[in-house]
């Protein structure tokens, strides 16, 4: 499709008498990442336990290959760690929520503060910046609804920080399983 600049800035639009793209974008690749990293990175995203010797026989390389690529997605940063997927019922932790957090005050101090805080908390397992009307979602596993409203009343909602919070059950989690890469 023939393309022209808007106003010398570098931006396309197709030409007039064109049709026009529909449809989602397309999802933008990582840089700097190849079909092979993409697939060694599916392999790992669904069992981060797989061997070398058993990542490389799946993508037709030599161990010391994979090896070397695996070193270097992680001295890259692409790959953070290796975690485990923990039932949480069978760790004394039978009882899920999120709750969403709206703070009191939004300059980057209070922010600073909150953020510093929040992970620290008991039975928070994931803390997430939002956008919207709420400002955090915190993930949290305890032991029973005692311990729920203790975490949100007594540790959360005590904070000078928060303003509010709104408490959601989690009901069941199931783990995606688009390809990462």
């Amino acid at each position: 499709m023939p393309k022209i600049s808007i106003r010398g800035l570098g931006h396309t639009e197709p030409m007039p008498n064109e049709p026009r793209r529909t449809g989602p974008p397309p999802t933008p690749r990582p840089q700097g990442l190849d079909d092979l990293d993409r697939r060694l990175i599916d392999l790992l995203s669904n069992d981060g336990r797989l061997p070398n010797a058993a990542l490389a026989e799946a993508l037709g390389i030599a161990a010391s290959t994979c090896l070397a690529r695996l070193r270097a997605l992680r001295e890259r940063g692409v790959i953070r760690g290796f975690h485990a997927d923990l039932d949480l019922a069978l760790l004394g932790r039978p009882i899920q929520a999120m709750v969403s957090v709206r703070l009191a005050a939004h300059d980057r101090e209070a922010v600073d503060r909150f953020r510093a805080i929040a992970p620290k908390l008991p039975g928070v397992l994931s803390v997430y910046h939002v956008t919207g009307s709420t400002d955090y979602l915190l993930h949290v596993a305890v032991g029973d609804p005692a311990g729920l409203r203790d975490v949100v009343l007594d540790r959360i909602v005590a904070l000078p920080e928060v303003a509010h919070a709104e408490t959601s059950l989690i009901f069941e989690h199931v783990r995606g399983e688009v390809p990462l890469a």
